[in-house]
């Protein structure tokens, strides 16, 4: 039976006020608009950035969810780039491929992103309901429903061979990490980099690193149950900031006698990046910011370190144009380029969602991938 055009209910986590357990619930889809594209979603994994996001004030309720793999159920009027049937990846980063950013070619932050952050379709209305009250949108992706509306321009798609529950992580966690070392950095062969913070996306960094050719790759974290798998996929050494008393950063100088060519701050933490700008070779250094750093949160950091030639950078899904890169990191994977079964330590139903915020939250857990 054709679900085409018709409103489709089915099961999602609704987060419906801040600080609460999500709740599976019943929710109603409706069907695709112009330019958009509803998915039935077979994966999604659980980010630390869904972690950080159950901390901040919000619209409420809400579905979350942005790192997520699916098959398209049906398209709306005017799509020409996916069709019904076609296994796909959900990007939180569109690529609209008109603005200043997209047809730029050492850029990827589209403008359309900003339109996420309405956590509404391009419409001002949402396509979620659940118990007569309209549900909000995350990052234009909401994967935390087994069928989501998404634009077209946030649709990627993919191998229809791909193992969905595996590639699911390209979404985010492993492009923002790998791209950030291989995109943002453009790690040196034979370097020597530090990479802290060994979640997913640190681990994804660490791999990335590695594929560049880096020669030394120091891992930090304050959890030592993370230093096996960190060396299982690159890392040459790990060390925790709490096994010394002097601060971190002259640590990472003395080990390596000048300070990291590349350092990647992967934690979100403020103090971190202006110890990882520290740990830089004074001369060339680069420091990458990669984990989410909470708006307003302002950077305390010595104005001398610049007087160098140090250089301090962000990074957004690791510096790869969404759309024509994912498809491409997909069929890398196919090609046994790269692994991702390392960052995947848990697979549970949505159900058990509470529970594998729990895994996250005690660092358990590196990735849980989240089936339907």
């Amino acid at each position: 039976m054709s679900t085409t055009g018709s409103v489709i209910k089915c099961r999602a986590a609704v987060l419906w006020k801040a600080g609460a357990p999500f709740s599976i619930e019943e929710v109603e889809v409706a069907p695709p608009k112009a330019k958009e594209v509803r998915i039935k979603i077979t994966a999604t994994g659980l980010c630390g950035t869904e972690i950080k996001m159950l901390e901040n004030q919000m619209q409420y309720p809400i579905i979350l969810g942005h790192e997520g793999a699916g098959i398209v159920e049906s398209v709306g009027e005017g799509v020409s780039t996916v069709k019904a049937g076609d296994k796909v990846i959900t990007l939180f980063l569109p690529q609209c491929g008109d603005c200043a950013s997209c047809l730029n070619s050492e850029d990827n932050y589209c403008i359309q992103l900003k339109q996420s952050y309405t956590s509404l379709m391009t419409d001002g209305t949402s396509r979620f309901t659940c118990k007569g009250k309209p549900i909000y949108h995350f990052a234009n992706t909401s994967t935390f429903s087994e069928y989501t509306v998404i634009r077209e321009i946030s649709v990627a798609k993919i191998d229809a061979v791909a193992p969905l529950e595996k590639v699911c992580l390209i979404s985010c966690g492993f492009s923002t990490g790998y791209g950030a070392a291989i995109n943002t950095a453009k790690v040196t062969p034979g370097s020597t980099c530090a990479v802290f913070g060994l979640g997913g996306v640190g681990l994804s960094v660490v791999m990335g690193c590695k594929a560049a050719g880096a020669a030394r790759i120091i891992g930090v974290d304050i959890n030592k149950d993370k230093f096996e798998k960190a060396k299982q996929v690159g890392a040459t050494e790990c060390i925790s900031p709490q096994d010394f008393k002097k601060p971190i950063q002259d640590v990472l100088v003395e080990m390596t006698g000048a300070g990291v060519e590349f350092c990647f701050e992967v934690i979100g933490n403020p103090e971190m990046v202006a110890a990882a700008l520290a740990s830089c070779h004074e001369s060339h250094g680069v420091c990458v910011i990669v984990g989410l750093l909470d708006y307003g949160v302002q950077l305390n950091i010595n104005g001398y370190l610049f007087f160098s030639g140090r250089s301090l950078k962000g990074s957004v899904f690791g510096g790869w144009k969404s759309r024509e890169s994912v498809s491409r990191l997909v069929s890398d994977y196919m090609a046994k380029k790269f692994n991702l079964d390392p960052l995947i330590t848990h697979t549970m139903k949505l159900d058990k969602i509470n529970e594998a915020v729990e895994f996250m939250k005690t660092g358990k857990c590196i990735r849980c991938v989240l089936l339907f």
